[in-house]
């Protein structure tokens, strides 16, 4: 294990933290959302708000980590921190001589994969770090780490937030300026929270709306329709053989079909949310205003085109289609689609099956 460095700024950089006033402060429900986020987006099981003081690492938030705080000698955010501009990530810490001896390695918590985005004051001083954590060694989606990056941000805003509402109580008497600052911060804020509600419905390989934000979609959708009396079906696609792609071509083709395919769906809809990523190599169509035999007929171009795609591999598509019956809610509808996908593997794969 090697101890991590002071930076070479130290003394500036915890002048400028101790000026926040927000070590040993209580938690914030503002703070813990944040965290929750990261390791929902991250798909990890531990998350947390680090700050680096003197000589220990105090957590201002943390999700599936015990305690509030670690001595800074073995703290990873205190690495991390060295270089304030990037997100410092690893893969696997037993093979990283940084960490290999580190106790929260060779023992509870076992972290295996670390990725921690530096939080910065306006000065650019790093106070502490935004990190997700794993048990196991794992990579960070691109989309994962701007999202990881985001949060960061945010957590930086509130820390300043909290500096400035500190401060502004001192000037009660300069009230417009008070009012000024809290609504930029505000809408700062509000902004961010934008851009993760974003990422937080949105597949991070794809861009296609993820499960959640597609089942909202599409319970609106069935509402709409049984009290139009208008016709709407769904189509569930699925990669052939997508396991062989893997083995064969490894997981980076894999993942490069499964974007090409993504992005083809999404540029059949004009209405975003219509086209989503289900999980693996399984993706999901609403087919609004269509009857049975019309949505079967769009998903039979759908595979031909795929079957068309120059991926540079040999790619088709089994789909199952349904149609919503009077009643039915969302559920059975998916699953007589889901039905008829197996019925068009049964068969034989790389075709079209429609359940009435």
């Amino acid at each position: 294990m090697i101890r991590p460095p002071l930076p070479a700024d130290e003394h500036q950089r915890q002048a400028t933290l101790d000026a926040y006033r927000i070590l040993d402060t209580p938690r914030e429900a503002a703070y813990d959302d944040l965290v929750m986020i990261a390791a929902a987006i991250c798909d990890v099981p531990m998350a947390v708000i680090t700050l680096i003081d003197h000589d220990r690492q105090w957590f201002k938030s943390a999700h599936g980590v015990e305690g509030s705080e670690t001595p800074r000698d073995i703290a990873f955010c205190a690495h991390a921190i060295l270089d304030p501009s990037e997100t410092m990530i690893v893969t696997d810490a037993r093979t990283d001589p940084r960490f290999s001896g580190n106790p929260m390695v060779t023992g509870g918590p076992h972290v295996r994969f670390y990725a921690g985005a530096p939080m910065r004051a306006t000065d650019g001083q790093p106070m502490g770090t935004f990190c997700v954590i794993d048990d196991r060694p794992r990579e960070l989606e691109p989309a994962q780490r701007s999202a990881l990056e985001a949060l960061s941000r945010q957590a930086s805003r509130l820390m300043e937030l909290h500096r400035v509402s500190q401060e502004l109580r001192l000037q009660l008497d300069e009230r417009a300026w008070y009012e000024e600052q809290l609504l930029h911060y505000q809408q700062e804020l509000e902004h961010e929270n934008a851009d993760l509600a974003e990422q937080s419905s949105t597949d991070p390989l794809t861009g296609l709306a993820n499960r959640r934000a597609f089942s909202r979609t599409l319970d609106q959708a069935i509402s709409q329709a049984q009290a139009l009396g208008t016709p709407l079906s769904v189509a569930i696609v699925d990669i052939d053989h997508f396991k062989s792609i893997n083995d064969l071509h490894g997981h980076a083709e894999g993942d490069r079909v499964l974007q090409s395919l993504g992005a083809m769906l999404l540029s059949t809809e004009a209405a975003r949310g219509r086209v989503a990523r289900f999980g693996g190599e399984e993706f999901v169509r609403l087919l609004p205003d269509r009857a049975l035999a019309d949505a079967a007929r769009e998903s039979e171009y759908l595979r031909e085109a795929v079957a068309a795609m120059p991926t540079g591999l040999p790619v088709t598509i089994s789909i199952g289609v349904a149609a919503l019956h009077a009643g039915e809610d969302a559920s059975s509808l998916l699953a007589r689609a889901d039905q008829a996908l197996y019925q068009a593997k049964r068969e034989g794969r790389d075709r079209v099956c429609a359940l009435p």
